[in-house]
């Protein structure tokens, strides 16, 4: 593949690469056509209704033409005007869907997997995407692998290809050359595209990418499938369709009586009556429901990904704002992730570590604040420790991307490289692979601890595992006579169990049980005030080559058998060397959002592999427990827990003092009946040394209670437990790729904080979409009400002219179809993407079995539609000389002219009375003058609706189209009069409802 396995392709090559092989993707099934997107907005059998009678008006108005030339319009403006009303309503149809399609690929490009690559001689992260063959891939637990590569190193590395081959248990993968061809799952050094590591590290070559990988051929079998409407998607669908049998049965209902009053005399009465019937059906059902509720959720996410909240799938919004319980990790979620060695403690004493962060900047005190001296015992074994440390290690640090190769520490090809040097102010530093690994590293490089090490070559390893909780890692320093030595870490209690030999002050002697008591009690003291603790041991092997080790068992060829199965020859007669206390302080802006979200009505519990002691104080500090061990700030209306350390650090499962009472361990839920697991989950808010099995049984239980769960998790034991919980959040800095695959939302930021504020961003689209929903049915009921009781009514309100013959309606289809077109999409969209209005954090999670609209809501609609109905025919009865309450300006005037200006005076007062209507949708509880200018793209489509309503009453080509006549200014008082009644009406309305709420409550 024309590479190096020590330094990778150049970043040229590899662009060179992608040029000629392609993005390392998978074909996707092509989009269709702009054409046929457009096409597909007509697509609606309201919009076929509309056309059916849009052709029978042109055939009247052509028949009539034919017959009756004198009283024939010059051009059958109808026909015109409802085809332009189709056509832009597709256009506006198309823009939107356009916009949420675009808004959920710029979803995707930052919910992108991410692949871990040696380039330029410099291990870094790219896009999936963009690995070409032959780049060198860096493979570790948890990854999914993203190209078919071959092997060249590999320890302890087991791979999961069931969706490949189907073999159900993990395969252990070598580097070995294959003695024939085998089939595709004997192919033991070769990995594949789309299968992921359960266990160990490696390294590849990529071979092929995209359609050439092995996934890549069978790519037809792995067909996408349509994704399944979401429930908040198929209520819409449903409201839909029993709002449009309820107004097709209206429309037959005002056809009938139309002909039982008023009796159809003429071809043009049965199309008029026609026309307005499907005119009112179309109107009436907001067919664009679906593609603004697609909009607004997809700008809705977005939002949330500009506030580091990922959220993958447009559906978890709904289940989200309706979480009642976040399970939550520690460590990089409600602490900083910033890990850094604070003291070190061997067999002579404790010494502190200066400096924070990752940067190698600090040196080593005593306790009383003096320098430790260079030539002490003390100072040796610290550097002994710190050493083993950063030897047994997979982290990588690095500064910038000016540090280039001096400034990478790594221990994939034998623990440091040369020994960088920073400064205050002199560059950021970054880190690659697990936070407290690289905590050590960073110590060993202040203590200058790796100088000694520059030859070291790393020649196996036996991996850290959660079941093991230690790491080993062979290695050969050729400044020492090229002997074998065995460094591990891990937690204390773990690997004293190894050891049988101390250090102190330079002599090598037995370990005794006074010793290992010693370190167990420094254990529990640097627990208790919240480190976590990591021990450091080391054994000289005496031998000069792996295969001498006494008992190494080897294959046929002679190739050395997976070193991790044969652990115990090696992990044995260890040398203790000491241990490290890490501190990971509290997010100082956590304890405030899990204040707020227990006023949410939900309840916050962590779920950490580290120490109980530890687990608990940090609890205690953020106030999901308070010091007495009893649930805090953090236990809302539910009951929970998940989350999950890297459990390098300390093993002691011990019962939790009485100030820390309240967590529990592994251990303790394992010794449990279900009844009591039940209970303590109800109760529990802090888990500490948990399983993978505990977080699903957890999660199960909390689910059981009725619950909807959010689970944090990083590493790729989480990702069962993330699956299952309603919302499985994963981490974006620290996460595995297989757990991103499994969440449904990333956290760009690793922040408890960011998920609150995507369960407020969550409540805040819901209420958005319960707003531009109550605004649109209530507006169309208006509509509909209207039309219904000016038929009904028509001979009581003056609308029926009792001299005449034929059919005489409120409103003209080509209104009525004008209103739907101004009112509903623009407003609409504007209220969609609304601030928060109401306190949405003040109230308790939203059960999921409970509808979007809700019986108060259907109250509510029903309500402003019958206000709505009302003033608008008013407004026509008033400018009717035969109406119940007719202007005196209008006696006298002919019904023919007067029914043309009371139809403008209805048709005006509708289309204000819906954009009053837009401002009091806003909120079902809080008033419209709250806030009133916050939001004001909704003003600007208001405006936008009120210029293109003036052109249809002053420009006299429109007047001829839609039926209208100017305006002048006392007409337009009334109007604005009798429109504004919605408004003052429904502010009315709300006082009254938070009156009755309020008596509730107080009665409670």
């Amino acid at each position: 593949m024309n590479t190096s396995i020590e330094h990778g392709l150049s970043s040229a090559e590899a662009a060179a690469r992608l040029t000629k092989f392609g993005r390392n993707e998978l074909a996707s099934k092509p989009k269709d056509p702009a054409w046929k997107r457009f096409l597909a907005q007509f697509q609606d059998p309201l919009v076929y209704l509309l056309l059916v009678a849009t052709v029978i008006s042109f055939v009247a108005w052509t028949i009539e033409r034919s017959t009756n030339p004198a009283d024939a319009e010059p051009l059958p403006f109808d026909c015109i005007v409802i085809v332009l009303i189709l056509i832009v309503n597709a256009v506006l149809g198309y823009i939107q869907e356009n916009r949420a399609e675009a808004a959920v690929e710029a979803l995707a490009q930052m919910a992108t997997p991410q692949t871990t690559v040696l380039r330029d001689g410099r291990v870094s992260s790219i896009a999936t995407a963009e690995v070409v063959p032959g780049d060198v891939i860096i493979l570790g637990e948890g990854d999914t692998i993203s190209a078919d590569g071959r092997l060249f190193e590999a320890a302890s590395l087991r791979i999961a290809e069931a969706s490949l081959t189907g073999e159900s248990l993990p395969v252990a993968k070598k580097v070995a050359v294959l003695d024939s061809v085998k089939a595709l799952g004997d192919r033991t050094n070769m990995v594949f595209n789309g299968t992921s590591i359960t266990q160990g590290t490696g390294r590849a070559i990529v071979t092929s990418t995209g359609m050439n990988t092995q996934v890549g051929k069978i790519a037809d079998m792995l067909s996408q499938t349509e994704e399944e409407a979401t429930p908040l998607e198929k209520e819409m669908d449903n409201v839909s369709r029993i709002l449009g049998v309820a107004v097709v049965l209206i429309a037959v209902v005002v056809l009938a009586a139309l002909w039982l009053l008023e009796g159809f005399h003429s071809l043009d009465d049965v199309i008029e009556s026609l026309l307005l019937a499907v005119s009112l059906a179309v109107a009436a059902v907001p067919e664009g429901l679906a593609t603004i509720l697609t909009v607004v959720l997809a700008l809705g996410v977005q939002r949330m990904a500009k506030h580091n909240a990922i959220v993958k799938k447009l559906s978890s919004v709904e289940t989200l704002g309706s979480a009642s319980v976040i399970c939550s990790d520690k460590t990089g979620t409600l602490t900083r992730n910033e890990m850094t060695v604070e003291t070190v403690i061997t067999p002579s004493g404790e010494v502190r570590v200066t400096g924070t962060g990752y940067a190698p900047v600090g040196m080593l005190v005593n306790v009383d604040g003096s320098e430790v001296t260079a030539q002490s015992h003390l100072r040796r074994e610290v550097e002994r420790a710190l050493a083993a440390g950063a030897l047994a290690n997979n982290a990588q640090l690095q500064r910038g991307s000016s540090a280039g190769k001096d400034g990478a520490d790594g221990a994939a090809k034998g623990g440091a490289a040369k020994d960088g040097t920073a400064k205050d102010g002199a560059g950021t530093w970054e880190i690659v692979g697990d936070p407290t690994e690289a905590s050590v590293l960073v110590a060993a490089r202040k203590a200058h601890a790796l100088e000694s090490y520059q030859s070291v070559e790393r020649l196996a390893e036996i991996p850290f595992t959660s079941e093991r909780k230690m790491q080993t890692v062979i290695v050969r320093n050729a400044a020492d006579s090229a002997q074998l030595v065995a460094y591990a870490k891990g937690a204390p209690d773990v690997l004293l169990a190894h050891c049988s030999f101390i250090e102190v002050d330079g002599v090598i002697r037995p370990l005794t049980d006074e010793d290992r008591a010693n370190v167990l009690a420094q254990v529990e003291r640097l627990s208790s005030q919240a480190y976590r603790t990591l021990g450091q041991a080391s054994r000289a092997l005496n031998v000069t080559s792996l295969g001498d080790v006494p008992g190494i068992q080897k294959d046929a060829s002679g190739h050395i058998e997976d070193i991790a199965d044969q652990s115990e020859l090696i992990e044995q007669d260890y040398v203790w060397l000491g241990m490290v206390g890490i501190i990971d302080p509290p997010r100082t802006e956590v304890r405030d959002s899990i204040a707020e979200a227990h006023r949410a009505g939900i309840r916050t519990i962590m779920i950490t592999g580290d120490h109980p002691l530890t687990a608990a104080r940090i609890a205690s500090d953020l106030g999901i427990i308070r010091a007495d061990g009893t649930d805090g700030a953090g236990s809302g209306l539910g009951s929970g827990a998940d989350g999950a350390d890297d459990a390098h650090g300390a093993e002691a499962g011990e019962p939790v003092s009485a100030r820390f009472g309240n967590a529990l361990t592994g251990d303790q839920l394992d010794a449990m009946s279900d009844e009591e697991f039940q209970a303590a989950v109800q109760q529990v808010s802090v888990y500490a040394r948990v399983a993978p099995e505990h977080k699903m049984r957890i999660v199960n239980a909390l689910q059981k209670q009725g619950n909807i769960v959010a689970m944090t998790g990083d590493g790729v034991n989480d990702a069962p437990a993330v699956k299952s919980a309603d919302i499985g959040v994963a981490m974006g800095i620290t996460g595995t790729e297989v757990t991103k695959q499994s969440a449904k939302m990333i956290l760009a930021d690793d922040n408890f904080s960011t998920i609150v504020a995507a369960v407020r961003e969550g409540r805040v689209i819901f209420d958005n979409i319960r707003k531009f929903l109550r605004y649109l049915l209530s507006s169309n009921v208006g509509e509909v009400f209207t039309v219904f009781f000016g038929v009904v009514l028509a001979g009581v309100l003056g609308i029926k002219d009792p001299s005449s013959t034929g059919v005489t309606v409120p409103l003209l289809a080509t209104q009525l179809l004008w209103i739907n077109l101004l009112t509903d999409a623009a407003p609409a969209l504007a209220m969609g993407v609304d601030g928060q209005t109401d306190d949405v954090m003040g109230r308790a999670p939203r059960k999921m079995t409970e509808r979007v609209i809700d019986a108060a809501m259907w109250a509510d609609i029903a309500f402003i539609g019958i206000v709505m109905a009302a003033v608008t025919l008013i407004g026509i009865d008033l400018y009717l000389p035969g109406g119940l309450v007719t202007d005196p300006a209008v006696l006298g005037v002919p019904h023919d002219e007067a029914i043309v200006q009371a139809r403008t005076m209805g048709f005006t007062i509708l289309v204000f009375a819906q954009l009053f209507n837009a401002l009091a949708s806003r909120s079902a509880t809080q008033s419209a003058f709250s806030g009133l200018f916050t939001n004001m793209w909704l003003w600007g489509a208001m405006a936008l609706s009120i210029v293109l309503q003036l052109f249809v009453i002053y420009v006299p080509v429109l007047n001829s189209a839609f039926g209208t006549t100017p305006l002048d200014a006392h007409q337009w008082l009334e109007a604005m009069g009798l429109a504004a009644a919605v408004l003052v009406l429904s502010e009315l309305y709300k006082l009254v409802m938070r009156a009755v709420r309020g008596s509730k409550m107080q009665a409670k």
